[in-house]
């Protein structure tokens, strides 16, 4: 297992958190009237992208999704927080995680919020050419953030061993 240390452009977790909101409108919906996969894929991946860029310092861009949980339905009317932040980096690839909240809009609640979807995303740092640049290191500033490390450094292992796996089985046919 890697060990994050911090290098000279180190950042915390903190500094890459981003927090977008929006309003499930009539468009969003499918025809089932739930809000579509898809809209809710869009919304994940802008708000991991302005993570990515934001701690990256510069253009960053998708480049797998390990995971996306729907866990609740939308519906028009909720009101949809998408927080995200950086839990691990490479040499110029991050990992940012994203949950999403809703707010039903026909719901008085005092609970805790609806957790509606999670989401695990790779991005990469590129320079103007669109070659991978280096970025900054993350260094986890909460035991509930170096927890977001480990499991980020497991899903690595298992990406690659996946990849390696795939490229072993094409060599042989």
């Amino acid at each position: 297992m890697t060990e994050h240390t911090a290098r000279p452009t180190s950042r915390p977790t903190g500094y890459s958190r981003v927090t977008l909101s929006r309003i499930m409108t009539p468009v969003d919906v499918n025809l089932y009237g739930t809000v579509h996969g898809g809209v809710i894929m869009k919304f994940i991946d802008d708000v991991a992208g302005a993570a990515a860029a934001r701690h990256s310092g510069g253009t960053a861009v998708t480049a797998s999704i390990d995971e996306i949980a729907f866990l609740e339905p939308l519906r028009v009317g909720d009101l949809v927080h998408a927080f995200a932040q950086v839990n691990w980096t490479g040499t110029s690839s991050m990992e940012v995680g994203v949950r999403l909240e809703a707010e039903r809009w026909d719901e008085v609640s005092e609970s805790a919020p609806l957790v509606v979807a999670t989401a695990y995303l790779v991005f990469v740092a590129v320079d103007a050419d669109g070659r991978p640049r280096p970025v900054p290191a993350v260094v986890p500033d909460s035991p509930a953030n170096e927890g977001r490390w480990r499991e980020a450094e497991i899903r690595r292992e298992h990406r690659l061993a996946r990849r390696d796996a795939i490229q072993k089985h094409r060599s042989n046919r």
